[in-house]
């Protein structure tokens, strides 16, 4: 099998969440779940992550498809509802979604709900993308006690902008801004990833983590096993062909590389239609045989061409590793010039999901 494949390490889930919850003993845990599970796959995300209290999702119909396959959890909408059928679906599905601004809160006072609803209040503490101002928070909430059908009192929630960087008073600024501002009477969810390993003020009744769940670091120039963490997801391929080149010989698309030594050169079948980024530059490692050799000339949408010359041993069918087990995903994402959020979201649906099982 040439195909690229992305090795799912489901326990690793589990390993990821007690590291978490030894962070944060006395929060419940929401697990994020949204963009399909940052690429692992949304409903075998929350089955492997059975044990949660919670998940966030960003849209309604994530939430639905949860429901849908026996999710019984709490199940927060982070983008909440546009209209009032989005509203009814979130009331059918037993979803709880944000209210992040007046207008959607309109929409509820304007709709007959079929039976009682949980709601999330969003507080914008600093971020200036989502959630209400300190103001319009203080009416929303007053508004909201005052509503038939709303499931009291109703939980308030807020997103770290900067917390990912350490040294950022913006992180600090927020807390303080939420704290002052919600009583400790409500649940209150504040922590993402980052707020959850790093920001003990941001540690009360809910915790929100993504990304370090899948065993990948918030933090920029770390990685997940540095947390103690372990990486969800290994993305792997096979070598196709191999070539013997000469010195003077370009490789691939444009011929940007030119082999300077006599030159053993593989090719890899993977590329950015899998959701290997093109950007990525000639010299970044991949692993073949555990030894990292690197990527030569420009990616291209079905294969890679790596430098074998120094791994002797490698032969067609090799596995060749792009990231995961041996080789950080945060390392090829500082290659490709993005985050490790990008190139887990991007994998696309020609990649087989490869679900191991066993600890």
């Amino acid at each position: 099998m040439s195909s690229a494949r992305a090795v799912l390490d489901l326990p690793a889930f589990a390993h990821n969440l007690a590291r978490l919850r030894e962070r944060a003993p006395h929060s419940r845990i929401m697990a994020v779940v949204k963009a399909n599970a940052y690429g692992h796959g949304l409903v075998r995300t929350a089955r492997a992550l059975a044990d949660v209290d919670a998940f966030a999702v960003a849209r309604t119909e994530e939430g639905v498809i949860l429901r849908e396959a026996g999710i019984r959890q709490r199940i927060v909408v982070l983008q909440g509802f546009l209209h009032a059928e989005e509203l009814r679906m979130n009331v059918r599905h037993g979803l709880e979604p944000a209210i992040h601004s007046l207008y959607q809160l309109g929409i509820l006072e304007r709709t007959k709900l079929d039976r009682p609803l949980g709601v999330w209040l969003k507080f914008d503490t600093g971020m200036h993308r989502l959630g209400l101002n300190e103001e319009e928070f203080r009416k929303a909430r007053a508004r909201l006690a005052d509503l038939p059908g709303i499931r009291q009192p109703v939980p308030v929630m807020t997103h770290l902008a900067n917390a990912d960087v350490l040294e950022d008073p913006a992180t600090a600024r927020q807390l303080r801004r939420f704290h002052a501002t919600v009583p400790a009477t409500v649940e209150r969810a504040i922590a993402n990833s980052a707020g959850l390993l790093a920001w003990d003020g941001s540690l009360v009744e809910w915790v929100r983590p993504g990304i370090a769940l899948y065993g990948v670091s918030p933090f920029p120039a770390r990685t997940g096993s540095e947390e103690g963490l372990r990486p969800v997801m290994t993305l792997q391929t096979r070598i196709i062909a191999i070539k013997e080149l000469r010195r003077g010989d370009a490789v691939g698309y444009g011929g940007e590389f030119v082999c300077r030594r006599p030159t053993r050169a593989g090719v890899a079948a993977i590329g950015y239609g899998d959701g290997y980024p093109r950007n990525v530059p000639t010299g970044a490692p991949v692993l073949v045989r555990g030894q990292r050799v690197p990527l030569i000339g420009r990616v291209s949408m079905d294969l890679i061409s790596l430098d074998l010359t120094d791994c002797p041993e490698a032969e067609v069918t090799d596995t060749v590793t792009l990231w995961g087990n041996g080789l950080p995903v945060e390392e090829i994402a500082r290659w490709a010039g993005t985050i490790p959020y990008v190139l887990l979201c991007n994998i696309t649906q020609r990649v087989d999901p490869v679900e191991i099982h066993s600890p």
